[in-house]
């Protein structure tokens, strides 16, 4: 399996993952936020695809994650201020953290091996992108683990604070 094979699996199951946790929320504001990174994941997807095929790299429109998240937890919590969550859940979005670091470590670690510099800029950027999951899922967790002290402290300023380190 050369390198984009394995991008391209790893994406997929990343895309998996997230819209098999969707599904198991009941909570409207965490599938929206799931079902964001798995259509990130699918496009992804189709960059590593179209480097395998030897294609021209698709022009993926920029998105502001942290925007969108940001906007999605203000309306949780007016929709749900009280919310709880499992450890079970927890644990869930811990193991996606941890994948979202390890394609992160995976595509700056094989961009140093690419010579074709467009390639190399793509998984430069899809690392990049990668590191931002990483910290919206590190977010996710702060907010289901404390929701009230997450809200009524930091409201909602380090999803701003992470976005300006990136």
């Amino acid at each position: 399996m050369n390198v984009y094979e394995y991008a391209m699996k790893v994406e997929e199951e990343g895309e998996k993952y997230y819209r098999d946790l969707a599904q198991k929320t009941d909570d409207a504001g965490l599938k929206q936020v799931l079902t964001m990174l798995a259509d990130e994941e699918v496009k992804h997807y189709a960059t590593f695809e179209a480097m395998l095929k030897g294609a021209s790299l698709p022009t993926q429109p920029t998105v502001d994650i942290f925007k969108g998240a940001k906007t999605i937890f203000q309306k949780m919590k007016v929709t749900n201020p009280t919310a709880s969550f499992t450890k079970e859940q927890t644990d869930f979005y811990s193991h996606a953290l941890a994948l979202e670091e390890k394609s992160y470590a995976l595509y700056v670690e094989k961009a140093a091996l690419l010579e074709n510099a467009e390639e190399k800029a793509a998984f430069l950027r899809i690392a990049e992108e990668e590191k931002q999951h990483a910290a919206l899922l590190e977010n996710l967790i702060d907010y289901i683990t404390y929701p009230e002290r997450w809200i009524e402290d930091a409201e909602f300023n380090r999803l701003d604070e992470t976005r300006a380190r990136l």
